[in-house]
């Protein structure tokens, strides 16, 4: 039986890795081959674009050179880990994928979503996850989180509170576009509160029975 794909979503510090861990935590408590991985990234020859694509000067890239890299990332991250992994039944959980780039450099950074959409035809075809989560927090909230990490602010954390904000709002069209696949939840609420709601999102959408 072909594995599941589920994806998590949001702006920076919305917390997204503590979810993921957690959930990983408690499919593998259910005896369910979990893959945890994330994007950009995933791979080896991903992972060396993820250091390209988060380092450097806010300008380094323009959003559409930054849209074919996450695709070039994006493929690879499919075709050798994503793919094998639903193929053997394993349950994919990642943290961003597709969602990231229509919000990034499509909403917020400007590129066309058409031209989106046909990158990721182009790449991808039809390939999209079966679940996605999208913890939703204020933008100026996110960020304290990333600095309180003490952890070196990544490029994209480096852009101005205009782009931020037109991310969170790019995450939650995206979610109202694709309500089927998509769940909002609040990332402000406690990890806890936060973990409770994404286990019954994966029950209902995905009939699994984690509680």
């Amino acid at each position: 039986m072909r594995g599941h794909f589920i994806t998590l979503e949001g702006g920076e510090g919305a917390g997204k890795t503590t979810l993921i861990q957690a959930l990983a935590e408690k499919l593998r408590a259910r005896g369910i081959d979990v893959v945890v991985t994330r994007e950009p990234g995933g791979t080896p020859g991903a992972e060396l674009l993820r250091e390209i694509l988060l380092t450097g000067s806010t300008d380094r890239w323009s959003s559409m050179t930054e849209a074919l890299l996450m695709y070039a990332a994006r493929v690879d991250h499919v075709e050798r880990l994503i793919a094998p992994a639903l193929q053997r039944g394993a349950w994919v959980l990642s943290d961003r994928f597709a969602d990231s780039t229509t919000a990034y450099q499509g909403a917020a950074g400007g590129v066309p979503i058409e031209r989106i959409k046909l990158l990721h035809q182009a790449a991808l075809g039809n390939f999209k996850p079966d679940l996605t989560l999208i913890l939703d927090i204020n933008p100026q909230v996110g960020i304290q989180r990333t600095i309180a990490r003490g952890e070196d602010a990544t490029r994209f954390e480096r852009f101005d509170p205009g782009f931020h904000g037109r991310l969170r709002q790019a995450f939650l069209d995206i979610a109202e576009d694709d309500p089927e696949r998509c769940l909002v939840i609040d990332g402000s609420e406690t990890a806890e509160t936060v973990f409770r709601h994404a286990v019954a999102a994966i029950d209902g959408h995905l009939g699994a029975r984690l509680l």
